[in-house]
């Protein structure tokens, strides 16, 4: 039997329109970095994000979603986010089977891969300020925008309880 197929930027945009999550997206040339991504700026309002792969020596992952500006202590973020231990950037294949995207690509809309709930998922406290969150959908050519509230909307619908937290510096 085949594993089942990430979803597109397509299937997310219907699965946030099922919710009636109101959103808007805009193409642009593929963005890998967050330098890359800061022309965009003008075009686009609100929280811009960086996102932030994470395991700990059990197998535990993490995705961290915090402002694009924000600095991480890694060396301390494990006792925050409660990991079994220090934490180490996940491999590509594990962000591939769990979240469904590339590095690069990395979103927070890529909970709507994990069905399996492998992954924790964080939404640093100083993004969910902003009234609206973009992010990528699940491709680094397009921004997607959405309001902060809608964000953990639509992390519950895919089964996920996000946490909340100060995360950043």
């Amino acid at each position: 039997m085949s594993e089942p197929q990430p979803k597109t930027a397509e299937d997310l945009f219907r699965f946030l329109d099922e919710l009636g999550i109101k959103h808007a997206t805009k193409r642009h040339a593929p963005v890998f970095t967050v330098a890359e991504s800061v022309a965009l700026r003008d075009e686009i309002p609100g929280g811009h994000t960086k996102n932030l792969f994470l395991k700990d020596k059990k197998d535990n992952y993490f995705l961290l979603t915090v402002e694009e500006n924000a600095t991480v202590d890694l060396k301390t973020i494990h006792q925050t986010i409660g990991a079994a231990s220090k934490v180490s950037f996940g491999k590509p294949e594990k962000l591939m089977e769990y979240l469904g995207v590339i590095p690069g690509a990395v979103t927070a809309f890529g909970a709507i891969n994990d069905r399996d709930g492998k992954v924790k998922i964080i939404l640093d406290e100083a993004l969910m300020e902003f009234d609206t969150i973009n992010c990528h959908p699940l491709s680094n050519d397009q921004t997607t925008s959405i309001a902060s509230k809608d964000m953990l909307r639509f992390m519950e619908a895919t089964g996920h309880e996000p946490l909340v937290l100060k995360v950043t510096a």
